[in-house]
């Protein structure tokens, strides 16, 4: 084995033996040694069910082991990833489960309200599409479990020549909890694992040793916020790839605790938290659904090292009424992005919660991470740029029209069977086009303008929200903007802002519309403003303009 997923499970094991590679409080806690062995069995039982080297596993569940788990066991089988979107309708998740080709499925049971196997079913009835042949359900987790208090620390042991000992770890005492009745044709978490018995761990280990650097090891559909999402391919060494390097950035150890709020579906959830704590040695702390309150619980309870996640997940921190009570002394590292980064909350995450180190980075579901700042880089520096390339990424502005174009080991391989949207994304010098706009600083720090489809034309000009959202950023009663541009008989487009206020703050439109006046040419501020309790975003924290523009279309 080389550079593959399955290869870095085998690793951790050797490295960090019986340190703690993975906590979810009130539920498990699992050593690296522990995690290798589970993966195993979950392997065995998927090759077992039939699964073969290259077949496609999707799983659509929030935050938990089990995510881990299925996730990393379908790699040591051979088998490609297919994560599906947890904020997904049943006719959504369907599509994208069927158009990747997944051989299986594994779920979620009910959670918050919502069954998405009974989701799936009802979508499949309607539209005829059928379900795939293997579905397995898995425990949802909880949102918010009780507080265990703090985790024990565990020295990491002298590294060794060979992988700790590969026995099947006993079967859990307490079956897991589906949250949903038994199905036909599904088959429950605990009894998968019991199917492990009719596959040896010879042979599943001989699966995982046969996965190449080169095989696909995933397969991430975009946020199809401009149109029909499309799989982006990757392939094992670049998933590892990426993850390695955004370790080595933010100065990831083994010593670390990393509370993962982004989801495990999404880019950045699964390569810079699952796998960037793999090769790091750092235990992952899930959170199936993010509350600002538990947070700060686990930051206390499991004396948290590491919190990424949007700005909108520091501002709830910031304003929750139970901060002031937490021990939140342990924080060092803060990574943001996906949306304006003011000076000012910058300093609160430094000076609020204590973090020393707020970075801010650049990426999509093409090329994971291609930018990002550096520990020891000024608070203007973080607010105002996405940071320059990670090594081994170029970057560059096209022209005409500024378009950030990325090259590297980290650009996928592909769309998968779409070769026409491939040609369009990458082209033949293998320049990725992004689709969005930037500048580069005499450093290579890359400041993001705006998206080429979010421009609108205002009396003849051109008008980037990203732009006037910076400006709105800076008002202080201003939690969240987006600015879109909507029809107007004489100008053709106007702005209109959709502003979440700060709690606590008063804010009307015509003081956002004054405070604009102030700052931009008249073209630039917008002519409307709509006061909103939140805004809708995607998994990464952007905010789904889309949405915004059909409900203000005429």
């Amino acid at each position: 084995m080389e550079s593959t997923i399955p290869a870095a499970v085998v690793s951790a094991a050797r490295k960090f033996g019986a340190a703690p590679a993975l906590i979810e409080p009130g539920e498990a806690r699992l050593t690296f040694a522990e995690l290798l062995d589970q993966v195993r069995q979950v392997a065995r039982a998927l090759i077992a069910t039939g699964l073969r080297p290259g077949d496609r596993l999707a799983v659509w569940a929030p935050n938990t082991r089990h995510w881990v788990l299925a996730a990393l066991g379908a790699s040591y089988a051979g088998a490609t990833l297919v994560p599906v979107n947890t904020r997904y309708t049943g006719a959504e998740a369907l599509d994208v489960i069927h158009r990747s080709g997944a051989h299986g499925l594994v779920v979620a049971g009910p959670f918050l309200g919502t069954d998405r196997l009974a989701a799936l079913r009802a979508a499949a009835e309607e539209s005829g599409i059928p379900l795939p042949r293997l579905i397995v359900r898995v425990p949802a987790g909880t949102a918010n479990p009780p507080d265990t208090g703090r985790s024990p620390e565990t020295a990491n042991p002298p590294e060794t020549d060979r992988p700790p000992e590969t026995t099947d770890p006993p079967e859990t005492d307490r079956p897991d909890k589906t949250g949903g009745p038994p199905e036909a044709g599904v088959l429950e978490w605990v009894d998968l694992l019991r199917r492990a018995a009719g596959t040896p761990a010879a042979e599943a280990d001989a699966r995982a040793e046969a996965v190449r650097p080169d095989d696909v090891s995933d397969i991430l559909y975009t946020s199809g916020t401009t149109g029909r999402s499309k799989g982006a391919m990757s392939a094992h060494r670049q998933s590892l790839g990426v993850a390695a390097a955004w370790a080595e950035i933010v100065g990831l150890v083994p010593d670390d605790r990393y509370l993962v709020v982004n989801p495990f579906f999404h880019s950045f959830g699964l390569k810079a938290g699952l796998l960037a704590c793999l090769t790091s040695g750092a235990r992952i702390v899930p959170q199936a659904v993010f509350d600002a309150g538990r947070a700060l619980e686990l930051i206390e309870s499991e004396r948290i090292t590491v919190l990424p996640g949007p700005p909108t997940l520091y501002i709830s921190l910031l304003d929750h009424p139970a901060r002031a009570g937490r021990d939140l002394s342990t924080l060092r590292i803060a990574v943001t992005g996906a949306a304006n980064v003011p000076p000012a909350l910058i300093e609160r995450i430094q000076a609020e919660l204590g973090l020393p180190a707020v970075l801010t980075g650049y990426g999509l579901t093409e090329a994971v991470v291609a930018t990002m700042c550096r520990p020891g880089d000024d608070v203007q520096t973080v607010a105002a740029t996405c940071g320059r390339a990670v090594p081994g990424c170029a970057v560059r502005i096209g022209e005409p029209g500024g378009e950030v174009l990325l090259r590297g080991p980290n650009v996928m391989l592909g769309y998968l069977d779409d070769p026409a949207a491939t040609a369009a994304a990458i082209d033949a010098d293998g320049w990725l086009h992004t689709g969005d706009i930037g500048r580069l600083d005499d450093r290579g720090y890359l400041t993001i303008t705006d998206r080429l489809k979010d421009m609108y034309v205002c009396g003849g000009f051109n008008v980037y929200p990203a732009e006037v959202e910076r400006v709105l950023a800076g008002l202080p009663a201003v939690a969240e903007s987006a600015v879109i541009g909507v029809a107007d008989p004489r100008l053709g487009e106007v702005g209109r802002a959709y502003v979440v206020p700060r709690p606590g703050h008063a804010l009307t439109g015509e003081a956002v519309i004054a405070y604009c006046r102030e700052r931009l040419a008249g073209y630039k501020v917008p002519r409307t403003v709509e006061l909103r309790a939140e805004l809708p975003h995607n998994a990464g924290g952007k905010v789904l303009k889309y949405l915004l523009r059909e409900e203000a279309a005429p």
